[in-house]
């Protein structure tokens, strides 16, 4: 997954933070397209061209995730200057205004404008020349310091802000900004961290702070499941009968995905159907699932009926303009009534409703793969890219689910598993949710253990789907990319605070797998040192 190195500027390139051969910094205007050094081996050193002071070979900046490239070279480096350092945008480049701001008053220096840059400044600027070169595209950037200025251009505005976290950290604790240009981009596309906050409520002030946290980190995924049998948490006006005393209000929820957005980061929404729905069920006993013994069926409505179709559908509606992002979560997961023996005979109203849909030979699991597609119908006008829960997708029957939808993997554990091969091999894409590494399960109820950093620092990759084995590589761009998941499953287990403690360090190494899946140049003792100074 590593590329080799590429010299340019007349220092060297380096991949993961590796010196790979020395040299000078010849002048120029900064694009490091001159002055190139020899690729490969190590050049000998030539008289430095300063009249004065001399300065030892740069370093790649020490950031998480680590950066991906970085052009070695002599000089100063950079540091903000409370006293005449400004951040300033590119002619034209008024879009970037909302990251120059935030890096201006991160870094305590003045926000600058539209304004040709000076000794001390930081430039942001778009531009498209890394675009078609780095997988990477719009999440790309590249920072240059050079005499005593930085300039982070990229070509979209989501690469530009990542470039000002790289440089964020590079300054943290009094540090400088090595000489030098750094060339990254993100190794995945999708990179994510879903809450529960269902079956646990967290304040907003807690969500607010993972923002944050998310953004430094080059998140750009925040997971909201906010619908289970134990709560459903935030305000609805459709159907305000199912929702619990404590929630966010919509208002709430626009300050968030306000908040998300500054980071470029999008809310993926989950309203988890057709299990999982015991708030709704509680109010609505009638929806509620029976097997043929008139037993109630734990969380699940009676997928048969139409009207737990048409409440489901119209939640999906009230909250789509809510969360404004380009992906939606349709849940699908543990529908109970598909985990016995034999569901034609333990649910007969089910058997009847999808033999009356499906033929003679139609069967449960059709009418539940009916159900996801429906749903996925409510939602695909609204320009939505569609997920569902690895264990929603049937084999073997008459239907089919559609095939936009996205693989949420997360476990093998279900009846009927099928390995991550047999989605990939159909052509789909996957997102990791990797239970074996990447849920922080509270409580640690059943098999489930509280994930390390160190663990996934040391031997997870976007590869490892399923357990602890990896899929082949020739699936590696069907592999969107990964998410950490918290889940509430026991949510008096810990507080918050111990929650933002426990994945503190789990997040980071997580970030760091899906940023660059190669092995990291920091030994994990090393990585948390880092992790504890930034």
């Amino acid at each position: 997954m590593r590329r080799g190195p590429v010299a340019a500027a007349g220092g060297v390139a380096v991949v993961g933070a590796v010196v790979l051969a020395v040299g000078f910094w010849p002048g120029g205007d900064g694009d490091g397209s001159d002055g190139a050094a020899p690729s490969g081996g190590r050049s000998a050193a030539a008289p430095s061209t300063s009249p004065t002071k001399s300065y030892a070979l740069s370093k790649a900046p020490a950031t998480i995730p680590a950066v991906r490239e970085h052009t070695a070279a002599r000089g100063p480096g950079w540091r903000p200057d409370e006293g005449k350092g400004r951040v300033v945008i590119g002619d034209g480049d008024s879009g970037l205004a909302d990251e120059a701001k935030l890096l201006a008053g991160e870094l305590k220096l003045k926000y600058g404008g539209e304004s040709d840059p000076r000794e001390g400044d930081v430039q942001l600027t778009l531009s498209d020349g890394d675009k078609d070169k780095d997988k990477g595209g719009d999440e790309s950037y590249t920072l240059t310091v050079k005499g005593e200025r930085v300039r982070i251009a990229a070509p979209a505005e989501a690469g530009v802000f990542y470039g000002t976290r790289t440089l964020k950290q590079a300054v943290s604790g009094g540090r400088t900004a090595p000489e030098g240009v750094v060339r990254d981009r993100p190794a995945k596309p999708q990179r994510g961290f879903m809450i529960d906050i269902a079956r646990k409520h967290y304040d907003l002030k807690w969500l607010e702070d993972r923002v944050r946290d998310l953004g430094d980190l080059k998140y750009n995924q925040l997971g909201l499941h906010f619908s289970d049998d134990q709560a459903f948490r935030i305000e609805s006006e459709s159907h305000p009968e199912i929702v619990s005393s404590d929630h966010l209000t919509k208002d709430q929820v626009r300050g968030l995905v306000k908040l998300a957005a500054s980071r470029h980061i999008t809310v993926v929404p989950e309203i988890d159907s057709p299990g999982h729905l015991g708030a709704v069920t509680r109010r609505h006993p009638s929806l509620q699932l029976r097997d043929s013994r008139g037993k109630v069926t734990r969380g699940a409505v009676d997928i048969s009926k139409p009207a737990a179709a048409k409440i489901v559908d119209d939640l999906l509606k009230e909250y789509a303009d809510l969360f404004p992002g380009a992906y939606w979560h349709l849940g699908a997961d543990e529908y109970l009534a598909l985990t016995v023996k034999n569901p034609e005979a333990s649910y007969p109203q089910l058997a009847a409703a999808a033999r009356e849909r499906y033929g003679a030979d139609g069967r449960v699991q059709d009418l539940a793969t009916g159900w996801l597609n429906d749903r996925a119908d409510t939602v695909r006008p609204f320009d939505k890219k569609l997920k569902a829960w690895n264990d929603g997708f049937f084999r073997g029957g008459k239907t089919q689910a559609a095939d936009d939808l996205e693989v949420a993997y997360w476990t093998g554990k279900e009846i009927g598993a099928r390995e991550p091969d047999a989605y990939l091999k159909a052509g789909r894409k996957l997102v990791n949710y990797n239970d074996e590494y990447l849920y922080y399960v509270l409580g640690q109820p059943q098999t489930f253990r509280y994930p390390t950093g160190q663990r996934i620092y040391e031997s997870w990759t976007p590869l490892v789907v399923r357990g602890t084995k990896p899929v082949s590589e020739r699936y590696d761009d069907q592999i969107l990319g990964g998410t950490f998941a918290v889940w509430g499953d026991l949510a008096d287990a810990q507080t918050q605070e111990q929650v933002a403690a426990g994945i503190r360090m789990p997040l980071r190494a997580t970030v760091q797998k899906l940023w660059d899946p190669g092995k990291p140049d920091l030994a994990w003792k090393d990585f948390v040192k880092l992790a504890d100074g930034l």
